[in-house]
C-alpha cells in the first residue's frame, strides 16, 4: 500500500488567514451590518473539501482567534465553530453532491446555527443582542457562498490541496 502525502496545507492556512483579515477589515457604516461570516464560510469550505485535514480542532482554534480579534468572551466563537466544523464534517458527503444553490441553503442553516450559539452565550453572560440586523450576516454569507466556493475550489485545484 502506497503512502499518500498531503499537499497544499499552506494554502488552507493562507485562506483562513485571509478570512480572518476580512473579519477585521474596515467597512463603511452602511455595509457593516451585512459583513459576511468570512471565517465560518472558509471553515465550511475546507471541512467539505478536505474533512480529513480540517475539522473540529481547526474550528476551535479559528474560533479562539476570532474571539481575540472581536474582543468577545474567550470560547464563544470557538464553541460555535467547533460545532459547525463537526456537523459539516459529518455531513460532507451529502452536502458535496448538492448544486451550489442548495449548498447555499445549507450554509444559511450552518451560519444561522453559529449565530444562534454565539447569541446564546451572549445571553448567558448578560449581553443580549437586539434587533433583526443581527441576522443580516447570515443572509449575506449564504448569498456569497456560490462565489466563494468557486474561488476556493480554484485555489484548491491550482495548489493541488489533497
Amino acid at each position: 500500500m502506497a503512502l499518500t502525502r498531503h499537499h497544499g496545507g499552506w494554502a488552507i492556512v493562507a485562506t483562513l488567514v485571509a478570512a480572518l483579515m476580512l473579519v477585521i477589515a474596515p467597512m463603511p457604516a452602511w455595509a457593516a451590518p451585512w459583513r459576511p461570516e468570512w471565517a465560518t464560510l472558509v471553515l465550511i469550505y475546507w471541512c467539505l473539501a478536505a474533512p480529513q485535514r480540517v475539522g473540529v480542532g481547526v474550528g476551535w482554534m479559528l474560533g479562539l482567534i476570532l474571539d481575540v480579534l472581536r474582543g468577545a468572551l474567550l470560547g464563544q466563537h470557538a464553541l460555535a465553530l467547533a460545532v459547525i466544523a463537526y456537523l459539516v464534517a459529518q455531513l460532507h458527503r451529502r452536502i458535496r453532491v448538492f448544486p451550489l444553490w442548495q449548498q447555499a441553503l445549507g450554509v444559511l442553516v450552518f451560519i444561522a446555527l453559529q449565530q444562534l450559539l454565539v447569541l446564546w452565550v451572549q445571553g448567558i453572560i448578560g449581553q443580549p443582542r437586539g434587533g433583526w440586523s443581527y441576522w443580516l450576516p447570515t443572509l449575506a454569507s449564504a448569498l456569497l457562498w456560490p462565489w466563494l466556493f468557486l474561488v476556493l475550489r480554484a485555489v484548491r485545484r491550482h495548489f493541488r490541496v489533497s
